[in-house]
């Protein structure tokens, strides 16, 4: 992606524009961001896929009981009448699910893969919404069918109504209204409030970025680390020929902490340890992502693809200077071979010229990740 070429997708902005202006700064509102848009996903298709297991879906509704939360999956029996105002179906990570989403997802990575997350499709009856709340990451909200009404916010007063199931502001001061038809995107940063009402139906698309904190990223990272410490740190104990008797004996030794804050220098000092953890990290597929494995085939017929390959849609591969990581997994990696791993991450296909270039060791392993489904056929 050339990130200095104009793209209607932001109104005009290049991607570098957009992001030295907005991201994570102030909205943008783009009319006719896609223009002509339809919703690549019907109706239908959406309460089918939230009837599937593995498929995370939540059911909000307003009414004479006040809000209320289901989570799915739902048969489409489940789902009020579309005629019955004041309910959303919202459908998570239907990327993962439907290749056209998929697609559309990829207009937006000119942000790092590291932080993009899913599509979230909200459908809604006449008046439905989740109510005024904040988000603690950025979205960017596509009008896909009908029409929504948002008003959003810079929002100080973060107080929620108690005793419900949603996450809704107490008082909700917005600051700006706009209707969006489809086509139309909205760009929300952290921390900015909104309210989206449906006017009579419709589907609205949120292309979400993960935002992780510093606390959970540490605990993961530290979970991985104390899984790596044997291979890391090797069996070494304790030892303490020179210890004096001693009339406190519930007291700590000084060596002992010692002895325990070098192990964890020692892993942390390690160069390649930590970028290698977190990689694996952010490339760890989703807990309900699952690969459909291919034929057995032998390396022969799988080491010319055919015409290229593509990374399956579920499939998350990003690298560092040192490492290759896909879902989960970290490979070394250099000169050609690296180039076109790289390569392979960020326009996630390889013609088959390109995999012609490859040493004989990467095409193996590409071979072993088609098997695992994790690549698909061009």
């Amino acid at each position: 992606m050339d990130v200095d070429h104009p793209l209607p997708l932001l109104g005009g902005l290049s991607p570098a524009q957009f992001m030295k202006r907005h991201w994570q700064k102030k909205p943008l509102l783009v009319r006719q961001a896609i223009p002509g848009f339809t919703a690549p996903l019907s109706r239908p298709a959406l309460f089918t896929l939230a009837g599937q297991e593995g498929v995370e879906s939540r059911l909000v509704s307003a009414g004479p009981k006040g809000w209320q939360l289901r989570h799915g999956p739902f048969t489409r029996r489940a789902l009020p009448p579309r005629t019955q105002p004041q309910w959303t179906l919202l459908v998570q990570g239907v990327d993962l699910h439907n290749a056209a989403v998929h697609a559309l997802m990829q207009q937006f990575r000119f942000v790092p893969d590291a932080r993009l997350d899913d599509v979230m499709i909200s459908y809604a009856s006449d008046g439905g919404g989740v109510g005024p709340h904040i988000d603690s990451y950025d979205v960017f909200l596509l009008q896909a069918h009908g029409q929504r009404r948002w008003r959003i916010g810079r929002q100080r007063e973060t107080a929620l109504v108690e005793g419900l199931p949603l996450r809704i502001l107490a008082e909700f001061y917005p600051e700006h209204e706009y209707l969006l038809e489809p086509g139309d995107m909205l760009y929300l940063p952290p921390r900015w409030a909104h309210d989206g009402v449906a006017v009579d139906e419709c589907m609205t698309y949120s292309i979400g970025f993960q935002q992780p904190s510093c606390v959970g990223l540490a605990q993961e990272l530290l979970q991985r680390l104390a899984d790596e410490a044997v291979d890391a740190l090797g069996e070494v104990a304790y030892r303490d020929p020179g210890q004096a008797a001693v009339a406190t004996p519930g007291r700590i030794p000084e060596a002992m902490l010692a002895f325990a804050r070098d192990g964890l220098d020692r892993l942390l000092r390690q160069p390649d340890l930590l970028p290698m953890l977190l990689g694996e990290a952010l490339t760890e597929p989703k807990p309900n992502v699952w690969f459909e494995a291919a034929e057995p085939e032998t390396f022969e017929q799988t080491a010319t693809f055919g015409a290229g390959v593509a990374l399956d849609r579920r499939t998350r591969m990003m690298y560092d200077e040192r490492h290759v990581f896909i879902n989960g997994e970290s490979f070394r990696a250099s000169g050609r071979d690296a180039r076109l791993m790289r390569q392979l991450a960020d326009t996630r296909r390889l013609d088959a010229a390109e995999l012609q270039a490859l040493s004989v060791p990467a095409r193996e392993l590409l071979a072993d990740w088609h098997l695992a489904g994790w690549l698909q056929d061009l």
